[in-house]
């Protein structure tokens, strides 16, 4: 047997990793100094072409879940808050914890998600955010109150942000470079598909109990996240990680799942190379990012990926996509109305998604980026002068001089989560005689659900606030009242508490909000991940796609 033959029976995968060669040196030492040319391994097993694609495409698949998971947790709270709200009597900073909880556990968990991928695999971290994933949702379709809530919500934003930055590195890193941008806007493709299908899962729940229906929208997450982890145990490691772990067998036989022999060994030579130049600078973690900071190219790729994860926060899709149900609630539609039609925007940011998924090569990314960004402008612009004119116009409110509700206008009255619009309802589809009047959590429920007729706001303000949270005096009081059966009153007293009777441009707000989405999702909503999975080197990928100013970018949302 040659010595040529020897060198390659010992870089077989299936011989032990034992000391091999002259002194002390181990096997996987002697494989990191061999040239390219005798690397090859003709014992490690080959796939077919369709084999490779389908094997490709189901660890994209796996992976690309986590980015489902993201999606649906982001946009089940938005038609579930409305039913949430109501069944726990949620004051306004209860809601907006209730939110920020997940981003909380979001930024918190992708710091860490950078050195504990670089310290026990991308996979492992992949596994732990699935199973996080499915605790919290056990926990939050549990929740006996807002604070247990919370801490499912905490639970699900550690998921968030383990997914977050583990996914795309999963998926680059275990892609070929012609496919690695395309594959990450499949990630992308999912976060999106994840959101509109919790807005579909949130209209079809919300005609259960009101106990129940949330509780079913929140817990739901745990379906995907068990078929994540599930799949993932069956997938490998990425061929990067486990040569800088000096797992060489692996990694080719990783590679060669993925890619034909003659590319897998091309590629494995050259991870080893950047290994063996990392290892021959022996820099820690904390001097890569040094070095990450020094280096001119580097540190202006840092910038602009920064930079374009920050940009795609400021411009507003997390507000849109958290409180779409909200917004559109505000505009003047009923809750269930409301959660229905956020499956608009929800919907059009999947489509469009997809559409940049097309245009991305065929435009470039730098025109579908600025293209996107005007366009984005433009329709909050437009938005906000929508509802600058619904404010304005809203219907008139007589002031009563009671405590802080003294106000003299819907807008101004629904605005204040301490008081409410009653307004009287004629057969004319008029609504007069407005009124604001204060209004604590524990009596909506029955002013919105006991509309005497007959009866005009005014008769409100003959009472004390005690007396208005006895239902009695909603179904019986009033109907003993003289007039109470008299034919020729045709008014029906309405109350609002977070919009006012319906507009002229509360359709507007529909189509506002689609157009956003379409301007939005093919440009500044994938392209960030995109660009930033591409302009790194490798010694530098995961930890400048883990670094704390993009990492905390990624899952910061602005609240409004």
């Amino acid at each position: 047997m040659s010595v040529q033959d020897k060198k390659t029976n010992m870089a077989d995968p299936e011989e032990d990793p034992r000391d091999a060669g002259s002194g002390s040196e181990s096997e996987k030492e002697y494989l990191l100094r061999l040239p390219s040319s005798s690397t090859s391994s003709s014992g490690t097993q080959t796939y077919s072409p369709c084999r490779r694609l389908a094997f490709l495409l189901a660890l994209t698949f796996f992976s690309a879940l986590g980015g489902f998971l993201f999606g649906y947790d982001t946009g089940v709270v938005s038609g579930a808050m409305l039913k949430i709200r109501e069944d726990f009597n949620l004051t306004a900073v209860y809601q907006e914890l209730i939110v920020s909880m997940t981003i909380a556990g979001a930024a918190i968990a992708a710091l860490l998600a950078g050195p504990l991928s670089d310290l026990f695999g991308r996979k492992p971290i992949l596994l732990l955010a699935s199973f996080v994933f499915t605790i919290g949702a056990v926990v939050m379709s549990a929740a006996p109150s807002p604070m247990v809530l919370l801490v499912g919500r905490f639970v699900v934003g550690v998921g968030v942000g383990l997914a977050a930055m583990a996914v795309p590195m999963f998926i680059s890193e275990s892609a070929p470079a012609e496919m690695r941008g395309k594959l990450v806007v499949v990630y992308i493709s999912f976060v999106t598909g994840g959101q509109f299908i919790a807005t579909l899962i949130d209209g079809a729940f919300s005609y259960l109990p009101l106990h129940v229906g949330w509780r079913l929208m929140l817990g739901l997450a745990g379906v995907p996240s068990l078929i994540m982890f599930c799949g993932l145990l069956f997938m490998p490691e990425t061929p990067r990680w486990l040569v800088f772990h000096e797992k060489i067998p692996r990694a080719r036989k990783s590679l060669y799942h993925l890619r034909e022999p003659k590319q897998a060994e091309q590629e494995l030579q050259e991870i080893i190379k950047d290994y063996q130049e990392y290892k021959a600078q022996k820099l820690a973690w904390w001097q890569v990012v040094v070095k990450l900071f020094t280096t001119r190219s580097v540190r202006l790729a840092l910038v602009v990926g920064c930079g374009l994860q920050m940009f795609q926060q400021f411009g507003g899709i997390n507000t849109v996509m958290y409180y779409s149900a909200s917004i559109i609630q505000m505009a003047g539609f009923p809750d269930r109305d409301a959660i229905w039609l956020a499956a608009i925007p929800a919907f059009g940011n999947f489509i469009f998604t997809i559409l940049g998924l097309i245009l991305v090569d065929r435009i470039g990314r730098r025109k579908l980026l600025l293209g996107s960004s005007a366009g984005v402008i433009f329709s909050l612009a437009l938005l906000g002068a929508a509802f600058y004119v619904m404010d304005v116009e809203s219907p008139e409110a007589t002031p009563r001089q009671r405590d802080h509700c003294d106000l003299t206008s819907c807008g101004a009255c629904v605005g204040n989560s301490q008081c409410g619009f009653c307004v009287d309802h004629v057969d004319d589809g008029s609504f007069v005689n407005g009124t604001c009047t204060p209004a604590e959590e524990i009596n909506r429920e029955m002013m919105s659900k006991y509309r005497t007729p007959n009866r005009t706001c005014l008769l409100y303000f003959e009472t004390t606030p005690t007396d208005m949270t006895n239902s009695n005096f909603f179904a019986s009081e009033f109907d003993t009242l003289p007039g109470s059966n008299s034919s020729s009153d045709d008014r029906e007293r309405r109350w609002f508490f977070t919009s006012c009777p319906n507009s002229k441009l509360a359709s507007l707000t529909i189509v506002v909000l689609f157009i956003y989405i379409a301007f939005f999702a093919p440009g500044m909503g994938p392209l960030p991940w995109t660009i930033n999975a591409e302009i790194y080197p490798t010694w530098a990928r995961s930890t400048a796609i883990a670094s704390p100013p993009r990492s905390t970018g990624c899952v910061t949302s602005l609240s409004p």
